[in-house]
């Protein structure tokens, strides 16, 4: 799928200076880490995949989390977990927020530090907690998982990105300590589309962005999605919360028509609105992404 080829490359501008800082410490830590828990949104696994990732863990264990299940829907949530299972992935789906999902993430994490002691065992030396870190984009629901797993509040958690700034550890159990880490997102987003998705679910950290490109883009983005695949997604949400039909217009226009319904012609307002919306699931079980074929 390809973005309105009009919209301008410097669609998004995001300043991760506090990132690259984060970056650095964070692969310093690396080091002392057994497992990587590694987190993406569930409405866009592939645009919140950091191409670094595989390299800065190597052999390390990792454990993929879609988190957000509550937004997407079940088949399209099982078309991502056959895919994954088809690159030779496991995932766990969580709602980090509701608690969903986080016993399995946190057995499969266990399981890791078993493995890992028997080993120690073998080799003459005492066991020791398991090192876990949590690692992904901004606002992913990072912090939310690490205080589900911990069982209470132990670390801020906000929805907005760039809550979490240094690194530090959490003792989950005798078992288990935890890295936070700050969201990671590369100095360079390459891909102008999955910034743009990156910016629609608010999952790309410190960033300026014209909410009437990004609104719009939105709109035409959904458009292709439904002219792709409109039997593995809901009856189109756009349609339904605003009466009116968004499949016969181009985003920008269809952001202008309902401006004049909705907010007497106030197309910033709209465009706020619109993402909004989605943000916080009054759009339904819409994910921006689905399989490659």
């Amino acid at each position: 799928m390809g973005i309105n080829k009009n919209y301008k490359l410097n669609l998004i501008q995001w300043y991760p200076g506090h990132i690259a800082k984060a970056e650095k410490n964070l692969k310093e830590q690396l080091k002392l880490v057994d497992v990587v828990l590694e987190v993406r949104d569930a409405r866009i696994p592939l645009s919140t995949f950091h191409p670094q990732i595989p390299q800065w863990i190597g052999n390390k264990k990792r454990l993929l989390v879609l988190n957000r299940l509550d937004m997407i829907s079940e088949q399209v949530r099982q078309l991502w977990a056959d895919w994954f299972k088809r690159q030779g992935e496991q995932v766990f789906f969580t709602n980090a927020q509701q608690g969903q999902g986080v016993t399995a993430v946190s057995k499969a994490t266990q399981a890791t530090g078993v493995e890992l002691n028997q080993r120690r065992r073998d080799r003459g030396m005492l066991p020791r907690p398991v090192r876990a870190v949590v690692i992904g984009f901004p606002n992913v629901g990072k912090s939310a998982l690490i205080n589900r797993l911990v069982g209470r509040r132990v670390v801020e958690s906000a929805a907005r990105p760039g809550v979490t700034r240094q690194l530090r550890w959490v003792r989950i159990s005798k078992d288990l300590e935890l890295l936070d880490a700050p969201g990671v997102i590369p100095a360079k987003l390459e891909d102008q589309e999955a910034g743009l998705k990156l910016a629609v679910c608010d999952d790309i950290g410190e960033a300026a962005y014209d909410n009437q490109l990004i609104a719009a883009a939105f709109v035409d983005l959904v458009n292709e999605l439904y002219a792709i695949a409109p039997d593995v997604l809901p009856e189109n949400p756009l349609r339904s919360r605003y009466d009116l039909d968004p499949t016969s217009s181009t985003g920008e226009s269809y952001l202008h028509n309902l401006s004049e319904l909705r907010h007497k012609g106030d197309v910033e307002r709209t465009a706020r609105q619109i993402l909004t919306d989605f943000r916080k699931g009054f759009l339904g079980t819409l994910p921006l992404e689905l399989p490659p074929n």
